[in-house]
């Protein structure tokens, strides 16, 4: 073959293979195109949009809390907020430094926002400064145009408009924390809050938050690819909170607290007929408006290292000894277990022997030969000591668990404690050594008259007058009357349990209200009751904090935060109760002298609401000291 011959054959074979490859090439492409292109669309399609699109939250706005009669206790401001959307902003830094010149940004508020950015999408509005006033809002706004991202936007803001009244029913709201985010996913609920920053940490704020919260809502928008907004897709709306409807009034509760005067302590109202909570007052309180967008450091140092403890809702975690108060119901037991007629008569020489300890009465006064009534009326301690061989401690303690003493009430709030109502039971496991476990007969004494180990909240002391004020029926308290959707105006009553009949015999009921009545008219209520015109069931107490073994109580030589607690308790009017209520001032002194003065206005505003609350402190009765 020449030369020329074998040239052209090798050429020939080369173009075959160079068109070979070429076809292989060609058919790997289509097949990719066709991968591509068919086999892939659908998922591609899918990546497409979801590249274009975001979705960014809506929150909803957060229900109202109303009083009885509609006065508004929790509501909504709209306020100015400046936002950022990441996305549309090329420099967070030199945005956030121009803007300084605009608006004023602390440095607080700066490093917030950063936190913020770090949990947050790059398309969510990211909350930069809160409540502008409508000079820095309208500053703003004719400077818009330099900071595309930036929008100034009008929000719902909690607000409290009545301060600190009423601040430890309604609670408040405060930023979301690990804490509460970890509770949230627990319950499945963060889908719920995404775009919420703020959620109820007490009073029914907390109690009720998924329903004043409502449902988030959520915004679908386009995106180019430099990720600047170019429309809106589509938007689901939130739905708003539903309202809360209170039991309290709070012409009753401001007339409550004011009587206060200053004074710390506590008092709960109760309606006895259903269990309503109509005044509910701890003292001193707070204004929850400083939780809102986050307390400062300074106000809450104030609030939490104050000796006064305002942040305490004393009505349902504070317990104390409740003193005399707990006489009615020891009188009671004794009756209903048949361990003491009401006519039985007992010598009181003013105190009571016990082995070789002598327990005296207040002042050492002695009362002679007394009965039941009588006994209760002047606030006999030497009459229910002798009690103490009739009555044990745990018969005692099971006859008083079913008043709530030293029981969880179950009302509609947090921070509820339970209290001690003392048992054999109960001391064997509050003791570690084995000598201090035994229960001696001494104890018991103590216990009759509400002191020793007794250690209850002011709102079982309520619950358990208004038993008394019910005739032997137990209602559970609460707080909220009424769940209202603010849209429809549709209100739902809440649930409560359903009422407990004690089966206790009326006529000893009966033995204890009148003696009760006579406490207010010739007892150790009668001066803070003078010339009322209704018949009033009360008890004085003044529960004892400091021991002096045996020596003379004088308060003035007492540090003043050791002094007796000054109590009472009672309903109104006696023969048909409307209100029954208790109420604790700490280390005021004599339950006459101090908490029952404070009683009477609020019987007063309540039985005789068109009557101006006019009563003076009346002076303490040195005869007679409950």
């Amino acid at each position: 073959m020449s030369s020329e011959s074998a040239d052209r054959s090798k050429f020939r074979i080369r173009i075959w293979v160079a068109g070979l490859f070429a076809m292989l090439c060609l058919g790997f492409i289509v097949a990719r195109l066709w991968v591509l292109q068919v086999d892939r669309h659908d998922g591609f399609v899918q990546r497409a949009d979801s590249n274009r699109t975001a979705f960014v939250p809506i929150p909803p706005r957060r229900g109202d809390i109303v009083d009885r009669h509609g006065e508004v206790l929790a509501r909504n401001q709209l306020n100015y907020t400046l936002e950022m959307m990441p996305a549309q902003v090329k420099s967070i830094d030199k945005t956030l430094s121009e803007l300084s010149e605009v608006v004023n940004l602390s440095e607080y508020e700066i490093r917030r926002f950063k936190r913020k950015l770090q949990d947050s999408s790059r398309y969510a509005h990211v909350v930069l400064r809160n409540n502008l006033n409508d000079v820095e809002a309208a500053w703003f706004a004719s400077q818009a145009f330099r900071f595309p991202g930036v929008n100034l936007k009008g929000r719902w803001v909690r607000d409290y408009p009545q301060g600190e009244a009423a601040a430890h029913v309604v609670g408040y709201i405060g930023r979301i924390s690990e804490n509460d985010q970890e509770s949230l996913e627990n319950a499945g609920q963060m889908g719920n809050y995404r775009g919420t920053d703020v959620i109820g940490k007490k009073g029914v704020e907390k109690t009720y938050e998924q329903v004043l919260h409502g449902l988030t809502g959520s915004e679908s928008i386009e995106v180019n690819a430099k990720g600047r907004v170019v429309r809106s897709l589509n938007r689901n709306d939130p739905n708003a909170g539903k309202d809360l409807v209170l039991t309290i009034d709070m012409r009753l509760q401001r007339i409550a607290e004011q009587a206060f005067a200053g004074q710390r302590g506590a008092l709960v109202a109760i309606d006895p007929s259903n269990g309503e909570i109509l005044a509910f007052v701890s003292r001193p309180a707070f204004d929850p408006n400083l939780f809102v967008d986050g307390i400062d450091v300074e106000s809450w140092r104030l609030l939490n290292e104050s000796e006064d403890f305002p942040l305490i809702n004393r009505p349902l975690f504070g317990t104390y000894p409740i003193g005399s108060t707990y006489k009615p119901f020891v009188a009671l037991a004794a009756l209903e277990l048949k361990k003491r007629n009401a006519k039985d008569i007992v010598y009181d020489p003013g105190y009571y022997e016990l082995g070789t300890q002598r327990y005296r009465n207040s002042g050492s006064t002695a009362y002679g030969a007394i009965d039941m009534h009588r006994a209760l009326v002047v606030s006999s301690d030497t009459y229910f000591y002798s009690l103490a061989p009739l009555i044990p401690i745990d018969v005692l303690r099971d006859f008083m668990a079913q008043f709530g003493f030293g029981q969880m009430t179950d009302i509609d709030l947090d921070g509820e404690k339970a209290g001690v109502l003392p048992s054999t039971g109960w001391k064997r496991k509050a003791f570690k050594r084995r000598e201090d476990q035994s229960w001696y007969q001494g104890e018991t004494v103590s216990s009759l008259v509400g002191q020793g180990y007794n250690s209850f909240t002011l709102l079982q002391l309520a619950q358990a007058t208004s038993v008394l004020a019910n005739m032997g029926v137990l209602q559970q308290p609460h707080i909220v009357r009424a769940i209202k959707d603010a849209r429809t105006g549709e209100s739902k009553p809440i649930q409560i349990k359903p009422p407990q009949n004690l089966s206790l015999n009326p006529a000893n009921i009966k033995v204890v209200r009148d003696a009760m009545v006579d406490v207010t008219k010739i007892g150790t209520a009668r001066r803070a009751f003078e010339g009322v015109s209704y018949d009033v069931a009360g008890k004085t107490g003044t529960a004892q904090l400091f021991s002096l073994k045996g020596g003379k109580y004088i308060s003035e030589a007492v540090n003043e935060r050791l002094r007796d607690h000054s109590l009472f308790m009672g309903f109104a009017p006696a023969q048909n109760p409307k209100i029954a209520l208790a109420v604790l001032v700490e280390n005021a002194g004599w339950g006459g002298a101090v908490a029952a003065p404070i009683a009477r206005k609020v019987f007063d505003a309540w039985v005789l609401p068109t009557t101006p609350v006019q009563v003076s402190t009346p002076q303490p009765i040195l005869a007679i000291k409950p």
